[in-house]
């Protein structure tokens, strides 16, 4: 019976769905003699994908199929009853309930044990319907993000005096606690919600008379709400705790970290604190570790830059550089061109402040002032570790520089960010460190200068015209095509109301060739070493962020914002 049951999936599969019969006869063939499923088989050799397989087993087993699950608002109540790691155990979660009758997402449809328990737990008819296992698990995470949600009731509570809060948190999934003290239950849902928000960082701000928190989204900071004055000082200490700070100590700023779960992914946060006239104010930064390290081609790297950069940071020797402002994503760029090179047979070390992402296979070294081990001092040590490749966090002093041009000339290849506007400012910054100019020519390979700009949201993009002036100004005198069409985005429940969701960058990249490496040598200024490459083929920030626009992905407003510092 259990044959021929799973034989006509593979029927369903080759009738309807048009996988090939060899693909079919093969899973078969090696299902027999273990327990694998069918479906299982399949999906691991990559034939079929998670929506096609259940598709398949919902017209095998007559049950609906739903492309879409979402936990609907009469059905959040529910998710009080099962707890999430139950709900992501056994892959289902009840997306609506109309009077009795209970609708359940499930990707097994022989699995009873689940329509059982949730008939017992709440005396309901369980009525199934299949999903594929990825979109039930985003139903899942996004149903109980929403059902910790509400923050309302707990601020009511947190301006009422004094609460006592826990000594200790583990790194567990927030979406589970269910804490009752009002203190512990806001925190969880600032950073809850900030998470489901996207922010980066999360400020607190105490004022004269009100304390506000803000959320840094897409590089843009946006009032969130304004608790109680009162609630301050517990807010801050719980997240000392949180981050096992000293909760005694308000007079001196404290940095510390700690590490949370939200609807599954481990979220790395930072926290600092500083004392402020009218109390102490707190800044949290969010690192979701889940989302690893992006490639080259996911940061916006125009494609026909790509051949350029992996030409510069897959040399022996020389440094490459990344600059732009705080926030411009300079330290993800460098992440992934390490990621693109990183290999058994290299011997990567990276000296970092912050260490924000663990990358496999890398050494990875965190700065310390405080037993002075800085930039310099470590960069030192790394260079008896035998390294072919060096990450230098950032180049901040003389010191660092020189060391760093010299590791480059004695056959190591060197990655580091500098704060310039441009890419040719890097060279000129370098001599202005300290740095022989000659040396400077010798060492360097390439300088990659980003602004990152925020993109139209898909949701709610329209097309518009821009002012007339605004398109003078990015333009540049490049004729712009007649029949270009520029897009905006209105304003949305899934963007904020801003019109703008996620970021992208900007690159202008600066090969350093014989001509341009003349220049350096004769101490000459970033603004002529700019003239010589962008005749040479550099394309300009302004002009990354045109062709931006023109694609459709951004505004004419946002690549202005950024590109400020070239006007």
């Amino acid at each position: 019976m259990r044959s021929m049951k799973w034989r006509q999936l593979g029927d369903i599969l080759i009738r309807d769905k048009g996988l090939s019969e060899e693909v079919v006869r093969q899973a078969l063939r090696e299902q027999e003699g273990n327990q694998l499923k069918l479906g299982e088989i399949i999906r691991e050799q990559g034939a079929a994908s998670e929506t096609l397989l259940a598709e398949a087993l919902a017209t095998q087993s007559g049950m609906e199929y739903i492309a879409d699950p979402q936990v609907k608002a009469s059905a959040l109540h529910l998710l009080m009853t099962v707890p999430i790691g139950y709900a992501k155990e056994n892959l289902a979660v009840p997306l609506e309930i109309d009077g009795q009758t209970i609708r359940l997402a499930v990707v097994d449809p022989n699995n009873n044990r689940i329509l059982n328990d949730l008939s017992v737990l709440t005396g309901c008819r369980i009525v199934p319907c299949l999903a594929s296992p990825d979109k039930l698990l985003k139903a899942i995470n996004q149903g109980y993000e929403t059902l910790s949600g509400g923050g309302d009731s707990s601020m009511s509570e947190i301006g009422r005096g004094e609460l006592d809060l826990d000594e200790a948190i583990q790194i567990e999934d927030l979406l589970d606690t269910s804490d009752e003290a009002p203190i512990i239950r806001f925190v969880n849902s600032l950073v809850t919600q900030a998470y489901r928000q996207r922010a980066s960082d999360i400020h607190i701000e105490p004022f004269e008379t009100e304390m506000v928190v803000r959320y840094r989204v897409d590089g843009v900071l946006y009032e969130i709400q304004r608790p109680p004055l009162g609630a301050l000082p517990n807010i801050v200490s719980r997240l000392k705790i949180m981050a096992n700070l000293d909760i005694a100590e308000k007079r001196l700023p404290q940095d510390g970290r700690f590490s949370v779960r939200i609807a599954g992914n481990q979220v790395d946060i930072r926290v600092s604190t500083l004392p402020t006239a009218f109390g102490e104010r707190v800044v949290l930064r969010l690192l979701d570790k889940s989302s690893g390290v992006l490639t080259l081609e996911d940061i916006g790297i125009e494609p026909t830059l790509l051949p350029q950069v992996a030409k510069m940071i897959g040399k022996s020797y020389g440094i490459f550089l990344v600059t732009g402002p705080t926030g411009a994503g300079k330290t993800t760029t460098l992440y992934s061109a390490l990621s693109s090179i990183n290999s058994r047979e290299q011997n990567i070390i990276t000296i970092e402040d912050p260490i924000e992402y663990q990358l496999p296979g890398v050494g990875q070294v965190q700065v310390n002032p405080k037993i002075e081990l800085t930039f310099a001092q470590g960069l030192r040590s790394i260079l008896r570790q035998d390294p072919d490749v060096i990450m230098v966090g950032e180049i901040r002093d003389g010191e660092t520089a020189k060391i760093a041009v010299q590791a480059a000339l004695t056959g190591h290849l060197v990655f580091s960010t500098l704060h310039t506007n441009d890419s040719a400012g890097a060279l000129a910054r370098l001599v202005e460190m300290g740095v022989e100019p000659f040396l400077v020519a010798s060492a360097l390979v390439g300088v990659l200068a980003q602004r990152l700009v925020r993109t139209i949201c898909p949701h709610c993009r329209v097309s518009y015209l821009p002012e007339e002036k605004l398109l003078v100004e990015l333009a540049e005198g490049v004729s712009l095509p007649t029949d270009a069409t520029f897009f905006r985005g209105r304003g949305c429940s899934h963007c904020l109301q801003v019109g703008y969701l996620g970021r992208t960058g900007l690159y202008e990249l600066l090969e350093v060739n014989d001509p341009i490496r003349q220049l350096v040598t004769g101490n000459a200024d970033a603004a002529t070493i700019r003239q010589q490459a962008l005749p040479q083929g550099m394309t300009s920030l302004r002009q990354a962020g045109l062709a931006k626009v023109l694609a459709g992905q951004t505004t004419v407003e946002e690549v202005l914002r950024v590109t400020q510092e070239e006007v």
